[in-house]
């Protein structure tokens, strides 16, 4: 087994310089010409890292986005900058018309945002953040601010997103998940009618290789899926969506932000029991809905199909392996035969770690859809092995774990700090100079006993 290694020379210079550069004074975007807003789960990432050479400023992070919270508790995904060009992002804030399509459901009036969600990172974020600096975070109030915002967004998936009625958080849209154009979600898009190509232009092409980037298909059913979300008034309360996703991955970051609330909520004097319920109620859903013994992992489960996502490519029974169905790794008190198998599915021959790729891919090496360059449908991503590195350790592969960090360092530095990279060679892909990049790279390089 590969031994951990010091961070390489110039990864501390370099993500200060990539986070101070996309800092906007309120909150880091994740790039500034493909993506210049403010993300959510981008966000909950970036303070992660950027707590190491700031922690007010990684408090400020996350309060910027939790102040853009709908009174239904829900954490939308972008919140605009009113100071960005129309055109410089699709879909925009007149897409999504925030304030007067999410009345009823309680969107900010004076602030812009998008309707839909992504991963619940961020108690644990807010946690990480806090411990960075106790001092700071009880002079300013962080944590006793930040509970009842986290409490009501947790509230809000537990109540209105539990569509399929066993426990789990749903997803109404692929963009959710944030592993937007994955194999997993090609059965269940199947069924959505694209929005016409005339009718929306996208930006992203004017910062990206088409190739690497969903294709005009996937775009224009993304476009239909949140258009008819949001002329539906956002609500969740009906199963009308067209897509309708249990995933593993939220599901698992929903229940280690759980574990982290209860932390919270003890360092405030609050009862923690609620929280630490949940986190078990929601591990065992975990493990009844979407634990698949034979795959090795957890699947993806179409609430419209009944069952797990099938596979579109093969013409077969397969089931689409996403990268999404080995973060449960993360949950603590998950039984211990299962993390054993996560592991070995991640070490086995669909995802490469430590053998095949130098980093774990988005899915599966073997899967009929894999691609090395476009977005999720098989690049890796610095998020996803950060997640992993950080489930390793919990469930005792130190070793593994030194030999991912080495590998995600590494390919931080070398890449450029880019958005994704081919799982392979490592070979950048994407935009470069890419926020939580930097962020969970500085993160992990202090966790190896480099300065910031």
């Amino acid at each position: 087994m590969t031994s951990a290694r010091p961070a390489p020379t110039g990864l501390t210079s370099g993500a200060r310089r990539v986070l101070q550069e996309n800092w906007t004074g309120s909150c880091t975007v994740p790039s500034p010409g493909l993506y210049p807003h403010q993300w959510s789960w981008d966000s909950a990432f970036i303070a992660i890292g950027s707590r190491h050479i700031s922690p007010r400023r990684a408090q400020r992070e996350l309060e910027t986005l939790l102040a853009a919270q709908w009174g239904d508790g829900r954490i939308p995904h972008i919140v605009f900058n009113p100071a960005v060009p129309p055109a410089a992002y699709f879909p925009g804030p007149d897409f999504w018309r925030s304030a007067t399509a999410g009345a009823a459901a309680g969107a900010p009036r004076h602030t812009e945002t998008s309707g839909i969600v992504q991963p619940p990172v961020h108690a644990l974020a807010c946690l990480l953040v806090h411990r960075a600096d106790p001092r700071s975070s009880a002079r300013h109030g962080f944590l006793a601010r930040a509970y009842p915002r986290l409490a009501a967004w947790h509230r809000y998936l537990g109540r209105a997103r539990d569509l399929g009625g066993g426990g789990l958080v749903s997803v109404v849209h692929p963009w959710e998940p944030g592993m937007d154009n994955s194999p997993c979600w090609d059965a269940p898009l199947a069924r959505v009618a694209p929005a016409p190509p005339g009718t929306f232009r996208r930006a992203d092409l004017d910062h990206g290789a088409a190739s690497d980037r969903p294709t005009d298909l996937d775009y224009g059913r993304y476009v239909r899926l949140a258009a008819d979300y949001r002329d539906g008034g956002y609500a969740d309360h009906t199963a009308g969506s067209a897509f309708l996703v249990e995933d593993p991955g939220v599901n698992a970051l929903l229940i280690a932000s759980e574990h982290a609330l209860a932390e919270i909520a003890a360092l405030l004097g609050a009862d923690a029991a609620p929280h630490r319920t949940r986190a078990a109620d929601l591990t065992a859903a975990l493990v009844d809905r979407l634990w698949d013994p034979a795959a090795g992992l957890f699947l993806c489960r179409d609430l419209h199909g009944g069952g797990p996502v099938r596979d579109l490519h093969g013409g077969g029974p397969a089931r689409e392996l996403g990268a999404a169905g080995l973060l449960p790794l993360l949950v603590p008190g998950l039984p211990g035969d299962i993390a054993a198998a996560l592991v070995r599915t991640a070490c086995g021959d669909h995802f490469g770690l430590g053998r095949t790729a130098r980093l774990v891919p988005s899915y599966d090496l073997l899967g009929p859809a894999f691609d090395p360059a476009r977005y999720w449908r098989g690049p890796a991503w610095f998020n996803v092995n950060w997640l992993l590195e950080r489930g390793l350790r919990l469930h005792g592969e130190p070793e593994r774990a030194d030999a991912l960090r080495t590998a995600v360092l590494e390919t931080a530095v070398t890449s450029g700090f880019a958005e994704y990279v081919d799982p392979y060679t490592g070979e950048a892909r994407g935009t470069r100079d890419f926020s939580w990049t930097a962020a969970l790279a500085l993160d992990l390089a202090v966790a190896a006993g480099q300065e910031p």
